[in-house]
């Protein structure tokens, strides 16, 4: 150990530690993790979880290994993609998926299900994923592969199938700037048909866009590119969903392309906090303050956010109901490829619902207008029409509704093998019965 500095352990070191913990544990009343980042999921403030006994793994936090002949990184899951950027780009590599925030941890961007705007060549960030090394419930350390169930199945299933605690995955190259060109439509036809042409042709490298009403919709296409006549910053008073209206084409640092929503998505941070505070105020820290006073905070001021599947077919019927029963815009939306038949959804849902392309769309900031319960209201509508509820959010799906959707089958085959004893909850039980203050 060097004089005045801490020694590292290294990563075989904190993998035991956490192995003996749970070994040595003899309660079986539920755990959750102490992580060094914040939680991205949308505040509960009667979460469960805030009471469960702890296993800390937030020292597992760095980049293990760049391999820039074979393209590949291996990292500890509580690995920002602001730093993991910041090391591949030395590399002139980067993730193939990174999502929006600079906290996004990788480990969470797996357990969460996170994409961004290569998902639409890419998948997930999961699906660029190789190998998985997990403790178990009991202490046991496994790694896992794509053609392992418990490897698809960690796939947003939100840690309760083991501790994830080593990544390895995919990079590709990339370029020191961001060429974006906004192309706008004005019917929910003309937009789709660009998205579809995009996504066949495989011509850009980045697509998303905004819907901000029924005839006003932005694809904002995106080309890696070597030099730049300027370039714009999205950390301070400029608004990226505001710009896509306002300028033909704009130009960004690659770092800054990824996080350019860091400090908002939409409109979830009013921009005179933005003109005070700039670049401190940032998602990180609006988290972060309700994650530490969230006992305080009641839930009706939180505003609704949320994430949901759409299967692409169904967006004109979507947005019909969407417009007269919520009308709340924009809309973030990302174009996503299923690359396979998810191993976590329900074989029935895939027969019913069978497009190849989804939307992810992202609801941000809305303010509750009544007393309707909106996520109920997003929930039915969505089973109706073929579309998927993220878990980050408020859940009210039946049990019975939650397991015609999420495959229970093959999740409970891995439960019994990874966590027999129910330590970690089940999917069910954490993300719409514990997040939301029920007992278990």
């Amino acid at each position: 150990m060097l004089f005045g500095k801490k020694r590292v352990p290294a990563h075989d070191e904190k993998v035991e530690r956490i192995s003996k913990q749970l070994k040595r544990r003899k309660s079986r009343a539920p755990v959750s993790l102490r992580k060094k980042a914040v939680s991205h999921e949308v505040p509960k403030p009667d979460d469960k979880r805030f009471q469960d006994d702890k296993i800390d793994i937030s020292d597992l936090d760095r980049i293990l290994e760049i391999d820039p002949r074979n393209r590949t990184c291996i990292a500890e899951p509580g690995v920002t993609f602001s730093e993991l950027v910041d090391a591949t780009m030395r590399y002139d590599l980067v993730p193939v998926i990174v999502p929006e925030f600079k906290t996004i941890t990788i480990g969470g961007a797996v357990a969460g299900g996170s994409l961004e705007s290569m998902s639409f060549r890419y998948g997930g960030f999961h699906d660029t994923c190789i190998k998985y090394e997990v403790v178990t419930a009991n202490g046991d350390v496994r790694e896992c592969g794509k053609g392992d169930l418990l490897f698809q199945m960690l796939h947003g299933t939100f840690g309760t199938l083991g501790i994830l605690t080593k990544l390895e995955f995919d990079l590709i190259p990339s370029k020191p700037y961001v060429r974006v060109e906004f192309d706008r439509y004005d019917s929910i036809k003309d937009f789709k048909d660009g998205v579809l042409k995009h996504y066949i042709e495989r011509d850009i490298d980045f697509m998303d866009g905004f819907i901000h009403g029924v005839d006003d919709l932005v694809i904002n296409k995106g080309y890696f590119v070597d030099k730049a006549p300027y370039t714009s910053d999205y950390e301070r008073t400029k608004v990226f969903y505001k710009r896509s209206r306002k300028v033909e084409e704009d130009y960004l640092r690659t770092p800054d392309y990824y996080f350019r929503y860091n400090s908002g998505v939409t409109n979830t941070i009013p921009l005179p906090l933005k003109l005070i505070f700039g670049s401190r105020l940032s998602s990180n820290e609006v988290l972060r303050f309700t994650e530490r006073f969230h006992s305080r905070i009641p839930s009706s001021v939180i505003p609704v956010t949320v994430d949901l599947f759409l299967p692409f077919s169904r967006l004109e019927d979507f947005i019909g109901w969407y417009s007269k029963e919520l009308d709340h815009f924009p809309l973030w939306c990302v174009p996503y490829r299923r690359v396979r038949d998810y191993e976590w959804v329900s074989a029935d849902y895939y027969r019913r619902y069978g497009d190849e392309l989804i939307l992810d769309l992202a609801i941000y900031g809305m303010k509750k207008k009544d007393d309707r319960n909106y996520y109920r209201l997003l929930e039915e509508k969505l089973m109706e029409i073929g579309g998927i509820k993220t878990l980050i959010s408020s859940n009210y799906y039946t049990e019975d509704e939650f397991w015609s959707i999420w495959n229970r089958d093959n999740y409970y085959r891995v439960k019994k093998e990874v966590d027999p004893d129910n330590i970690f909850r089940d999917l069910y039980q954490k993300m719409c019965r514990a997040s939301m203050g029920a007992d278990d």
